[in-house]
């Protein structure tokens, strides 16, 4: 009999040990929101929630928007992808954001890059400003508001080409349509809307992808872009004409990523949605058969599936996203939110960094990077100075950047929270966009009593 009860004590253990406690899903979210607010350019709002940002950049060409990192470049390539994505997000899972109750703060969020892009894009002209800021940017370590250094204005028209740029503006501004839309705001709806029309139009007619600042986000091409630019116009027209278009811009393969460069398993994801055509399921699928366990993509010992050196947890969660989507589209729904929820985890804490339970989200949890690669949150209250003494000092930040996913492990789980590491601790914009979709549609997939039976191989016990 003694030996029969230690047996069930130690399967019993076992089980308890194995379970991944739920994680806190919404105050994920509402922390990733913040991080978006700290990367605010130009004149902030009464409601700004960040004490330590204030105006900033106020002679730009155009003025607003987010920074897209650790520095104060603004860069239209990874700018409309992350808007484009978090929209997408609140358009599928507008009931996540409100679980968390964080529908209101996330609508107030977005409307910041969706300004900027209004104002950017200037139709009379054919113009679209769509970088501001060089290299010399990485010569500055200090605060937004102190900037003093030349921030050159970089301009697509019908000369300088940037259909890719103008495209995934185009699309942006096309979802956030569908967004403001669904808000019962008409008229800034209908705004984005014309915006995105004339936009488009454009890229169609100039086609080429941008190339006058190679430094930053080269391009591999543009028709990812337009295919999800005419998806999301024909999702805020039903006009077929976007149909068709994207029908013949879609690229008919399997995507290596979910990513600011490659947009192309969101697009034949939003096909399938839309013509019900099993030709674009196909691929979505295999993309998820390359992505999860026994495909090609790599895995960490404790089951991050790790795309790259660069942005690790970044890929991972807009795979996450993706697989989300497709799930709540009728795709291999339970092995997609089971591994979806899983990626989460691994990201907000099951994991082996620092004895287990880290967090490579900043302000979540117990434990989390203290230095992550970011200028403004590495400077100290005013009126200390700022500078490259901040860089090197191996002291926590004394701000701390609430929500920004830093980039994170290599693939064997290691992990180093140093703040001159720019490939493992750098935040951008790019990297928290579809993890904060993911955390949406986790709690969306609570909301409808779908949540999945979770066994990530290194769970937090805490």
């Amino acid at each position: 009999m003694g030996s029969f009860w230690t047996t069930i004590f130690l399967m019993l253990a076992c089980f308890i040990l194995s379970a991944s406690p739920l994680k806190n899903y919404s105050s994920a979210l509402a922390k990733s929101i913040l991080f978006y607010n700290a990367q605010r350019s130009g004149k902030l709002p009464a409601n700004n929630p960040i004490p330590w940002r204030g105006d900033s950049a106020l002679n730009d060409c155009v003025v607003g928007g987010w920074y897209d990192a650790g520095d104060y470049l603004k860069l239209g390539l990874p700018l409309s992808y992350t808007t484009t994505a978090l929209l997408w997000s609140i358009n599928r899972f507008s009931d996540g954001y409100q679980r968390a109750g964080q529908l209101t703060q996330m609508y107030d969020m977005i409307k910041w890059p969706l300004d900027y892009f209004l104002k950017a894009w200037r139709p009379a002209q054919n113009e679209l400003v769509v970088q501001i800021g060089d290299s010399t940017d990485h010569s500055y370590w200090g605060r937004a508001e102190e900037m003093t250094m030349t921030r050159p204005c970089f301009k697509i028209n019908t000369v300088t080409k940037g259909s890719d740029i103008a495209a995934g503006t185009a699309a942006a501004l096309a979802a956030g349509s569908v967004a403001f839309m669904l808000k019962g705001d008409l008229a800034y709806s209908n705004q984005l809307l014309n915006a995105s029309k004339s936009l488009y139009t454009y890229a169609k007619a100039n086609r080429g992808v941008f190339t006058g600042s190679a430094e930053f986000y080269g391009s591999s091409g543009d028709r990812d872009e337009l295919c999800e630019a005419s998806m999301w116009l024909y999702k805020a027209t039903r006009g077929v004409n976007y149909l068709a278009d994207a029908r013949t811009f879609v690229d008919m393969e399997t995507s290596w990523a979910y990513s600011w460069d490659e947009k192309i398993v969101g697009c034949q994801l939003m096909l399938y949605q839309e013509t019900g055509e099993t030709q674009y399921k196909d691929f979505v699928v295999s993309y998820f058969t390359a992505w999860m366990p026994g495909g090609t993509v790599t895995y960490t010992p404790c089951g991050l599936a790790w795309r790259s050196d660069w942005a690790s947890n970044s890929y991972a969660g807009n795979s996450a996203f993706i697989a989300l989507v497709a799930a709540d589209s009728g795709i291999n729904a339970a092995s997609y939110r089971k591994w979806a929820v899983e990626q989460i985890n691994y990201l907000l804490g099951d994991n082996p960094h620092s004895g287990g339970c880290y967090s490579y989200e900043v302000g979540y949890g117990s434990k989390y990077p203290l230095q992550p690669h970011h200028a403004g949150a590495s400077c100290p209250n005013k009126p200390a100075t700022c500078d490259w003494s901040q860089f090197s000092s191996t002291a926590p930040n004394p701000q701390t950047l609430h929500g920004a996913l830093v980039g994170g492990p290599d693939q064997y789980d290691n992990f180093h929270d140093v703040r001159s590491d720019y490939i493992q601790n750098e935040v951008a914009d790019d990297y928290n966009s579809g993890f904060q979709g993911a955390l949406a549609g986790i709690l969306h997939v609570q909301a409808i009593n779908q949540f999945p039976a979770t066994s990530n191989k290194c769970p937090c016990a805490a």
